[in-house]
């Protein structure tokens, strides 16, 4: 089989990855670290062309922004298997005001909220005021996972409200905007394998949305993740299952929405149980990069079932019994204006170490062949042992030899895993 991978960075080269142990994948437009061979003899490219000019067997869409744009519409529109929502399906996170209406139509329990437009500055600041414990403001439209102010500060929240209605933070993306209450609790991402009518969960992971250490600075796209998540167990995930991607699919298929792809759900385990933060219409990142290497499962026939429609013809997706933790090293400026063309050394080295991936995200070649960086996350590396301790000392000993320079990272990364479901101090 040959799948044809949609995307560029480390989720995509995660799925790559694992993909071809049973499938030879081709990606668009790919990054320098998916080339060559698997160990299972099946090959790994990039390239250049569009996916509509690619020929494959089946066509895995990575990030949210095609989704959103409908590529996955246009394939199947040439009778093409698409691992992927259509545009209709992919408004859960093009949409944060469509997805609170779904979720509300779903009966889902998530937080109070409300959406404002540009124009109605004094309504927003108004439903603030009513607003106790903390805020959430909300870009509408895709932000790259940096849309979001979550503060316990008024002032600062009306700032924020203030400066996205104005055009002034994201353009046109955050000129209507969703505020919401805080929710308080553990953060739990789970990624679901839908198929239109069936639906199979992954393994449950956590990440760390915060730029530094004890989960400060600003929100970034994701600087580590961990998994499995020991106080998660098959009781939660059923209740997640029940309440929140249950009725969510149900509540799609209303309204004529064939859901095929992976759905993210973004929760917070709080005292009165899961409640729903966030949909993402594909796989998360850097959910993916501790996820999908602890599968033991085929994934190409996974995905192309959820594609065809037949999830319900293929054993449960299984799990190595392992851990994993995935620590991101950024570009200096990240999250904000990130620095790119700095020199990437010490790859070849990390990757020579035993349970190691380093899963490229934002890094490119220069003429002579040399790895520089090219975004502001740059690399993902995810450190695989019998347990999360020491899957997490495999990922920083990996780190400890790449460096360029104004490397950022977190050292707290999977240091305290979430053990219990009580509410944090």
């Amino acid at each position: 089989m040959r799948v044809c991978l949609v995307g560029s960075g480390a989720r995509e080269h995660a799925l790559a990855a694992v993909l071809a142990r049973s499938a030879d994948v081709v990606a668009t437009p790919g990054n320098p670290g998916i080339e060559g061979r698997s160990q299972e003899g099946h090959s790994l490219s990039s390239s250049p062309a569009p996916a509509l000019e690619i020929e494959a067997d089946l066509y895995v869409i990575g990030p949210e922004a095609p989704l959103v744009d409908g590529l996955a519409d246009r394939l199947r529109a040439g009778g093409k298997k698409v691992f992927g929502p259509g545009a209709e399906g992919a408004r859960l996170e093009g949409s944060k005001e469509f997805m609170k209406k779904v979720a509300s139509e779903a009966g889902v329990p998530t937080a109070r909220w409300q959406a404002f437009s540009a124009g109605e500055v004094a309504a927003a600041k108004e439903f603030l005021a009513r607003l106790e414990g903390g805020y959430v403001v909300k870009t509408d439209g895709l932000a790259a996972g940096k849309g979001v102010l979550v503060t316990s500060d008024l002032a600062e929240a009306t700032a924020d409200v203030e400066a996205k209605l104005s055009g002034a933070s994201f353009g046109p993306a955050g000129q209507k905007v969703v505020i919401e209450e805080a929710l308080f609790g553990h953060e739990l991402s789970l990624f679901v394998l839908c198929d239109g009518r069936t639906f199979l969960p992954l393994l449950p992971a956590q990440d760390y949305k915060r730029l530094s250490e004890k989960d400060r600075g600003p929100n970034t796209g994701g600087m580590g993740s961990y998994a499995p998540v020991p106080a998660v167990d098959g009781q939660v995930v059923g209740e997640v299952l029940e309440t929140v991607v249950g009725p969510t699919l149900a509540a799609l298929s209303r309204r004529g929405i064939d859901y095929r792809g992976a759905l993210y759900a973004g929760l917070m385990l709080s005292e009165a149980g899961p409640r729903l933060i966030e949909f993402n219409v594909r796989f998360g990142d850097p959910e993916t990069e501790v996820v999908v290497p602890l599968l033991s499962s085929d994934l190409t026939e996974l995905l192309a079932a959820a594609a065809g429609g037949g999830l319900d013809r293929v054993a449960p997706p299984q799990f190595s019994a392992r851990s994993a933790v995935c620590v991101v090293a950024a570009a200096p400026g990240y999250p904000g204006a990130p620095e790119t063309g700095g020199l990437i050394s010490g790859v070849g080295a990390a990757a020579s170490l035993g349970d190691v991936h380093l899963f490229h995200a934002g890094t490119s070649r220069d003429e002579e062949g040399a790895l520089r960086t090219a975004g502001g996350r740059v690399l993902a590396v995810t450190g695989i042992g019998d347990d999360l301790a020491r899957a997490r000392r495999r990922a920083y000993e990996a780190l400890g030899l790449v460096s360029f320079e104004g490397m950022q990272l977190r050292r707290d990364i999977a240091a305290t895993p979430l053990s219990s479901l009580r509410a944090p101090a």
